[in-house]
């Protein structure tokens, strides 16, 4: 691919998708909508189809595998998550859950698991399909899993436990990743596996509308042909860069939406016959807001941009995540607060950004550039 110095406009092509999605997020989700989801902690089908319906993910898939065969382009897949992510963070994970097994499959699958899964999933009608990644454990490492896959009579067996699934009991298949051969590894497991087990829905603190749930590995057989990668096998590294990336995006998105919402109420909320904008500690406050989401933008393309360009984005991916997540609680907590008590209250969506927005920094595999 050509490289490309990274820059600080988008083309035409992106500034479209751009606001493609926005009107679409705006028309469905923007405002009570939202709010009516996170509390009836369900996303409606149909709003995920009209997403999927934009087709894209899968105009990014080559025509023989069932997409439309434009470039694959990981900032424009940052500029969508953005996006999506500032009308509702749990619609954006799960419109775009089947990304992160498209995408994975596409990049590092052998031909055999290209020509089998992608038409499967570059349909028009949305498929779920999801990752297990996340462990339920004190400081889980990405790249020290306990979730192991021993290579036994031509076969794969899988154990361990995963949390924060997306969508589990819906996917028709999990990317489930496990140290293999001293190395972390992608697996192929179909949802109705036997030896797959999946709890009860988790009751976490934010992402009221997504659908999570816990899974367990036990004595989990799959075959040699869904290592993906087959035994090669993948390069994990970069799937993580992928993962921490599109995790950015999400963190800009939501912290966006947390800024302009207390951006208007400031200028709105009179106080002793004055906006609270025009006080110093909230337009300090404010500002902050403005270029802290402004800078993890640019980190965020940044990583993305040497990704698009084919270098190793480790560096800017680990740092991009790292800023993103400690700058979305900051950002989030400062909408809450410039809403005063009115920030407490379930009704203004400060406090849902705030509780969605904390998951940036804890979670890992929930989406994919």
């Amino acid at each position: 691919m050509e490289d490309r110095e990274f820059g600080f406009s988008m083309s035409e092509e992106q500034c479209s998708m751009k606001d493609t999605v926005a009107k679409l997020v705006k028309s469905m989700v923007s405002g009570n909508p939202s709010h009516d989801m996170d509390e009836a902690r369900a996303l409606p089908r149909e709003i995920i189809d009209k997403v999927w319906e934009l087709g894209a993910t899968v105009s990014m898939v080559p025509e023989e595998y069932g997409g439309y065969g434009m470039e694959y382009s990981p900032i424009m897949n940052t500029i969508v998550l953005e996006e999506l992510a500032c009308g509702d963070m749990a619609l954006a994970i799960a419109a775009t859950l089947p990304s992160t097994f498209i995408y994975t499959i596409l990049e590092m699958g052998t031909e055999e698991q290209k020509k089998k899964y992608l038409s499967l999933y570059c349909d028009p009608a949305y498929k779920a399909c999801t990752v297990a990644l996340n462990e339920p454990r004190f400081k889980f490492d990405a790249v020290s899993l306990e979730t192991k896959a021993e290579k036994k009579d031509g076969k794969y067996i899988l154990n361990g436990r995963k949390c924060f699934v997306p969508l589990a009991k819906d996917s028709g298949h999990l990317l489930v990743a496990a140290a293999a051969d001293s190395k972390m590894e992608l697996f192929i497991v179909e949802g109705n596996n036997p030896g797959l087990k999946i709890g009860e829905r988790e009751k976490n603190l934010g992402l009221y509308a997504l659908e999570s749930y816990p899974v367990v590995l036990e004595n989990c057989e799959v075959s040699v042909d869904d290592r993906v990668g087959g035994e090669k096998g993948c390069d994990y590294s970069r799937f993580l860069q992928k993962s921490r990336i599109a995790m950015s995006a999400l963190g800009t998105g939501v912290s966006r939406a947390s800024f302009e919402y207390a951006r208007d109420y400031a200028k709105e909320r009179v106080q002793f016959g004055e906006p609270i904008a025009s006080r110093q500690a909230i337009a300090f406050m404010i500002a902050e807001m403005a270029y802290e989401v402004d800078a993890m933008r640019l980190m965020t393309w940044k990583a993305a941009s040497a990704l698009e360009a084919g270098r190793d984005a480790k560096k800017e991916s680990y740092l991009a995540k790292l800023y993103a997540g400690e700058m979305t609680m900051k950002i989030t907590d400062y909408g809450v607060q410039i809403l005063g008590g009115h920030g407490f209250i379930r009704e203004n969506p400060v406090e849902r950004y705030y509780r969605n927005g904390r998951g940036i920094a804890i979670l890992e595999g929930m989406a994919m550039v």
